[in-house]
């Protein structure tokens, strides 16, 4: 039933295509496929406009705070067919892939298949789920040709995003209709990537409102599981969207839309012993579903004044025996308002509110007691940027206020300071203030997790079965962050950025561990409940560097290097058995190097190199590694591009991550080579 809707979603994209195809003559002129961002300078793109910072357009290089951007350019030319693989681009953000169609991604820190520390947006809605503190990336998706630029903010930003944007925020920017005029097909398919095929129309209704409507499908191989066998995780996805903007004088209205399918799976592992096991082991398939839409209105008013209204619905299914079955929607409006004060001072002030509400039904691994709810969130924002000496030296002080159900009033200030002593030299500093609040899954959940002896080093007849259960007092963890950074343009075609971080963690999530139960089976077992508290702490600091360097024009190189040191004071008991904090320091790579190399042969002939080393993880007995991706594309027309694509060339297959909570098996990550073509009519 899965595979005939995924077929009849890709029938219906042929169909769009073929379709638009008798139109391509009256928007050709509009299809230019240049690149425009390795024709333009370092300088040029140090003046590239970021938004998310500080939730208006600015300078990268006036920003107060470590921003990397990852543009268009850089992912085509990286041949990421996801949008986590584009993340591996970023300095400070560590992505490791657990199987097809599972991440582990966080920034500095504090990595796991739910990152509970990370905010991330997509066109400025949030897709963290408060259920399990954390984003389901499988679900995050679009035409990977539509994105303008995904913008990664490390550190706090929570004075102006809320709770949860604490070791930074994730901002995938989508391109206006007015920017994806004309038809665009793609398709290929390789050892890995099976097949994946793609398109896109955009036209005008009239010239004040374009749109554009996609429509991509594809299909992922399985992994092979450290065990043996192979993984059963082979990912079978259709999506489609669309986009209408509507310009009237000051207005601009945006209306956006996505539905997704997701056909998936997972392999549980037997147990390392010959205790039994909460789950059955063997390989389980299931699926996702859902779709959203949103709609924003923004008036500029002058180049420092402007109103913005957004709104936005989203709905999910997700059906995966026998991790979790759950409905969850939401729905979000979002008002902002910027303005002058005087020369100096420049106000962006807005009020927000999300409501939650979720159905999970229970498994032999986890239920949620109530099994329905509905949760809501009020926030408040104020941030002023002053002017201190124009040109040269800029403060900016804003906090956040965030009510929410499960600990009530959280208030998050932030203070950043900008001097520019030189055009060319950017001096930062900032101290932040910002909390992450309790999941449903840490006030009502209870999780069986598998049996173990071994790891109390305790000699028993009967089985332990650890049994962990949430606590409504449990409160919100707290970070106080010091940032100081750098940022030097050596020419037009060299510069470096600089960025290095202390951040002070207190009430961070521990386990308790209670007095055993007897329960008769099949079979008979202790029980050995554990709750959740708010006991333990951490102290973590490390850098980034990132250098950007044109030698010629036909030639760029991009580097960075991110060092990240933790310091947990937790249980010890859990130091092996709690990846996601007590273990952190051994969950997350202390090292990470990333070089990149985009060189054109000719105005048809192009070759990129991509270079990334990651140090070991040594809780889950992973080696440090070094791989390469490398795309070679060929444009024997001006809007058609042929290409190859080799992923992960040093090795065979390598491990990068394993599931925290769930006892999915372990998997490898193999080699892969995809080819394929791409036409702008």
């Amino acid at each position: 039933m899965q595979l005939c809707r995924l077929k009849t979603f890709l029938l219906q994209i042929s169909f769009l295509f073929i379709l638009a195809s008798a139109w391509k003559h009256s928007l050709a002129s509009n299809n230019s496929n240049d690149n425009q961002f390795l024709s333009l300078s370092i300088e040029e793109l140090m003046n590239v406009k970021v938004t998310t910072a500080s939730r208006h357009p600015q300078k990268l290089n006036q920003v107060a705070a470590a921003v990397f951007v990852i543009t268009q350019e850089d992912i085509r030319r990286s041949g990421a067919t996801s949008i986590p693989d584009a993340l591996r681009m970023a300095p400070g953000v560590q992505v490791d892939r657990i199987g097809t169609d599972k991440w582990a991604i966080s920034i500095r820190g504090f990595n796991g298949v739910f990152s509970n520390k990370l905010q991330v947006l997509m066109d400025g809605r949030s897709v963290y789920t408060p259920l399990f503190s954390g984003v389901m990336w499988e679900q995050q998706d679009t035409l990977m040709e539509d994105i303008d630029r995904i913008e990664v903010i490390r550190g706090p930003a929570a004075s102006v995003w809320g709770a949860n944007a604490v070791n930074g925020v994730i901002n995938i920017i989508t391109k206006k209709a007015a920017e994806t005029q004309g038809s665009l097909v793609t398709a290929g398919g390789g050892s890995f990537e099976h097949g994946f095929m793609a398109g896109r129309y955009g036209g005008k209704i009239n010239e004040e409102t374009p749109f554009r409507v996609y429509a991509k499908g594809f299909s992922r191989d399985h992994t092979q599981s450290v065990a043996g066998p192979n993984a059963n995780d082979e990912w079978h996805s259709a999506r489609g969207g669309f986009r209408i903007d509507h310009s009237r004088g000051i207005d601009q209205f945006t209306l956006q839309g996505d539905a997704f399918y997701n056909a998936i799976g997972t392999s549980v592992s037997p147990p390392a012993s010959n205790l039994p096991s909460v789950i059955t082991p063997g390989n389980y398939r299931g699926g996702q579903e859902g779709g959203n839409i949103r709609f924003r209105w923004d008036r500029t008013l002058s180049e420092r004044s402007s109103i913005m209204f957004q709104t936005y619905y989203d709905r999910v299914r997700h059906k995966m025996l026998p991790s979790a079955n759950f409905d969850a929607e939401s729905f979000d409006v979002d008002f902002q308002h910027r303005f002058p004060l005087f020369d100096q001072h420049d106000i962006t002030w807005g009020l927000n509110y999300r409501l939650y509400h979720n159905t999970l039904f229970a498994t032999d691994f986890v239920a949620f007691k109530p099994s329905e709810q509905t949760n809501h969130v009020f926030s408040g924002f104020i941030r002023d940027e002053i002017t201190l000496i124009p040109d040269h030296l800029r403060f900016s002080i804003g906090t956040r206020l965030d009510r929410n159900d499960f600990t009530g009033l959280e208030i998050q200030p932030n203070a950043r300071i900008t001097w520019t002593p030189y055009h060319d030299h950017t001096v930062w500093a900032a101290i932040s203030r910002a909390v992450r609040t309790p999941s449903r899954a840490e006030n009502d959940m209870r999780i069986n997790t598998t049996y173990f002896n071994q790891f109390l080093g305790v000699s028993s007849r009967f089985p332990i079965l650890p049994v962990l259960t949430g606590d409504h007092n449990f409160l919100s963890e707290k970070l106080l962050a010091y940032e100081l950074g750098y940022r030097y343009q050596f020419s037009h075609q060299a510069s470096v950025d600089i960025a290095g971080f202390i951040n002070d963690y207190s009430q961070l999530r521990d386990f308790n561990l209670n007095a055993f139960t007897f329960s008769p089976g099949p079979p008979n077992h202790l029980i050995l409940p554990l709750t959740v508290n708010n006991n333990a702490s951490a102290l973590t600091y490390g850098f980034e560097v990132s250098a950007d360097w044109k030698p010629v024009d036909r030639w760029r190189l991009q580097a960075n290097y991110s060092y990240l040191n933790l310091d947990v004071s937790a249980n010890q008991l859990f130091r092996s058995r709690d990846p996601s904090v007590a273990g952190a320091n051994k969950a997350n790579p202390q090292h990470q190097l990333s070089v990149r190399s985009h060189y054109d042969l000719s105005d048809k002939l192009e070759v990129n190199l991509w270079l990334r080393y990651t140090s070991d993880i040594s809780i889950y007995r992973i080696p440090g590694f070094v791989t390469m991706d490398a795309k070679i594309l060929y444009k024997p027309a001006k809007n058609i591009e042929l290409f190859v694509v080799g992923q992960n060339l040093f090795s065979q297959q390598h491990k990068e991550f394993q599931s925290d909570f769930f006892p999915a098996a372990q998997a490898f990550i193999p080699r892969g080579v995809y080819a394929g073509a791409q036409w702008r009519f």
